[in-house]
């Protein structure tokens, strides 16, 4: 089954395209040729989720998976959430968006001095697969996952992306970016959110 991934991170494609089997064909927003600035203008993680699989399904009528990611944080009320990859620019305008090494600094300093450092991951996926017609519109279904663990007070590791260096799961002596794609992989957020999706288009499929 083709499907597409309304994304061009690299990071987040390879991730699902590990996770999923081979049966199904992940494409990207690159391999569809859309180049398009989609919107993200929800307040939750499910409503962003929705807005950009809705917006690739109206343009191309094609089954469609859209994630939305946060990290929410305790002691701060749940931030960043859904302001996760820009958290630094909303706290500083000054600061670049979509920029993890500043996101994380900015997240440490307004952790500083709280003993509570509990946070947990959560990825919500929004899935519309084709109708017959466009007139029908298209199945839509949500899933989410969600890793509980805490936030350290340093970076360590090198591997993965965004908040992982100084992410600890539940479980763990290790952050993400240390315990390394494969173990991760396994039991992210994001893992146990396409884990499901998975389930519910193999269903499809049958």
């Amino acid at each position: 089954m083709k499907i597409v991934f309304a994304t061009n991170n690299k990071h987040k494609l390879d991730e699902i395209r590990d996770i999923l089997d081979p049966s199904f064909e992940v494409l990207s927003l690159n391999d569809l040729g859309c180049h398009d600035d989609i919107p993200e203008t929800g307040s939750t993680l499910e409503e962003n989720a929705r807005q950009k699989a809705q917006y690739i399904y109206d343009k191309y009528h094609c089954n469609v998976f859209a994630d939305d990611t946060g990290l929410e944080v305790e002691a701060l009320g749940g931030e960043p959430g859904v302001y996760s990859a820009r958290y630094a620019a909303i706290k500083d305008p000054n600061a670049e968006s979509h920029d993890s090494e500043a996101n994380m600094t900015t997240l440490l300093k307004e952790l500083e001095g709280k003993a509570n450092r509990k946070a947990r991951f959560r990825t919500v996926i929004s899935l519309i697969l084709t109708s017959p017609t466009r007139e029908q519109g298209g199945s839509s279904s949500l899933f989410s996952g969600i890793v509980e663990g805490e936030i350290i007070r340093e970076r360590r590791g090198g591997e993965g992306f965004g908040y992982d260096p100084i992410f600890q799961p539940e479980g763990y002596d290790k952050t993400f970016a240390e315990l390394g794609n494969d173990i991760k992989n396994t039991i992210s957020h994001r893992a146990r959110a396409v884990a499901k999706l998975a389930a519910h288009l193999r269903k499809e499929k049958q």
